[in-house]
């Protein structure tokens, strides 16, 4: 198994793209799979943001983490997001999800920024695990969330 930027294998980006549609279009209904699919092109370019990283092992695609400027249209003042943690079913509870997380953490480390955030309904506990701290609890868009930041070290 290996983690790339999923630059580097943009043959996964539709499957991912179905993935996470299913996994969380609720939370933005309006948003339909061709524009998540066409968001998702910018994470292909050079920039440390927006990046998303895949797990894959013998050419198939099993899950990813990203990096965005912005994953809630509000909390604008804060920046960067870490999003999107989808691990295949078939791969979960062997720590890949972890491992994604701390390789999306060392990737934005790497481009000089010193913390993140991120929204989750029900994997605080695992994120309180990989150092990060709870700032809150809210409702967005109807569902109750809980709001985290990890500071990062070079």
């Amino acid at each position: 198994m290996k983690i790339v930027d999923l630059k580097f294998v943009p043959e996964h980006l539709p499957k991912l793209a179905e993935w996470h549609h299913a996994e969380w279009s609720y939370i933005n209904p309006q948003r339909s799979l061709s524009e998540r699919i066409d968001e998702m092109h910018s994470h292909l370019g050079e920039e440390a943001v927006p990046t998303t990283l895949v797990a894959e092992e013998q050419g198939r695609l099993l899950g990813s983490a990203s990096v965005l400027t912005h994953d809630m249209d509000i909390h604008q003042d804060k920046t960067p997001w870490l999003a999107s943690v989808y691990v295949a079913p078939q791969a979960r509870r062997s720590g890949l999800g972890s491992g994604l997380v701390r390789q999306v953490m060392a990737h934005t480390a790497a481009a000089g920024l010193s913390e993140m955030f991120l929204y989750t309904m029900d994997q605080e506990a695992l994120y309180q695990r990989l150092g990060w701290q709870t700032l809150g609890r809210e409702n967005y868009h109807g569902v109750d969330v809980i709001i985290m930041r990890a500071a990062l070290s070079a």
